[in-house]
């Protein structure tokens, strides 16, 4: 018996060199909010390198306001027209796309201005207007799936992009929630959102928080990191999503699931080698079925 080749996807391009849907393996890293310029910008050169040393494309991710943290008194980021700055600084310097996620409709042709990817977090990816207002700047839209959705309900929210007028569009998994402070990664998600026809993204870190375990602080398990991502990659992503700080302890937002960016390369070296696996037995078995 043969395993099925993946699902035929529609190729979306980010920038140039940066497309999903289409090898190679695409890297989303950064830090989970933008705590300085300088932190963002030694940041995004560092995992940049590293990146390129791989082979793999690199969009650089930071919330420039974490609407949604646990706590009122957790730090949520510099706003928007800090953060923006901040992150066209990095687009300009450093030479790679953007993603940013936004929490309210008025804010997405704000930050189409900057960035090439609008995200909706998991807890609105059920916010009509906000898809809608994010699909109409045109820019590429990450629509993560949120924790208390079921896979094929995916397809509802790309149809909100879909209706909007865009098909740039790609979806991301970051665990589903089971029981209290806990959330599991079902790896046949991938393949059954990968079905609906459009690139499927992993987010490894956010998928390893214990949410609302940390009494009012983001707990999590960030030593599980490195087999995640390759069970992930394994199961036939497109890209994969990672929080990533110098040192992770002292990181303003996900402290406790974020990679510390020494653990980076080994691990994107094993996700190139891993993705070459599977896409090279994907092709075999589809070029053997016609």
């Amino acid at each position: 018996m043969t395993t099925p080749p993946l699902a035929p996807v529609r190729a979306v391009p980010v920038a140039d060199g940066v497309v999903l849907g289409r090898d190679p393996l695409v890297v989303i890293a950064g830090p989970c909010v933008i705590e300085s310029e300088s932190h963002a910008l030694e940041l995004a050169r560092t995992i940049a390198g590293i990146a390129a040393a791989a082979g793999m494309p690199f969009i650089f991710k930071a919330s420039f306001d974490k609407a949604n943290r646990t706590s009122a008194s957790s730090f949520r980021g510099p706003g928007i027209d800090s953060g923006l700055a901040t992150l066209a600084r990095v687009k300009r310097e450093v030479g790679v796309p953007i993603l940013t996620d936004i929490h309210e409709p008025w804010q997405a042709a704000r930050a189409a201005e900057v960035a090439d990817v609008l995200q909706i977090p998991a807890f609105l990816s059920r916010q009509t207007d906000l898809i809608a207002a994010a699909a109409a700047t045109g820019r590429v839209v990450n629509l993560k799936k949120g924790q208390f959705l079921a896979p094929l309900d995916m397809k509802h929210v790309v149809e909100k992009v879909i209706a909007a007028g865009s098909q740039r569009v790609f979806v991301t998994e970051r665990g589903v929630s089971f029981g209290y402070n806990n959330l599991v990664v079902d790896m046949r998600t991938f393949p059954m959102m990968r079905g609906l026809g459009f690139p499927v993204v992993f987010d490894v870190t956010h998928s390893l928080q214990l949410p609302g375990a940390g009494n009012g602080v983001t707990a999590g398990l960030g030593e599980l990191i490195e087999p995640l991502a390759r069970a992930g990659v394994a199961a036939g992503v497109d890209g994969v999503f990672l929080e990533v700080h110098e040192n992770p302890a002292k990181a303003k937002s996900d402290a406790q699931n974020a990679l510390s960016v020494e653990r980076l390369a080994p691990l994107l070296r094993e996700l190139v080698q891993i993705n070459a696996i599977v896409k090279a037995a994907s092709l075999a078995t589809a070029g053997g079925s016609r």
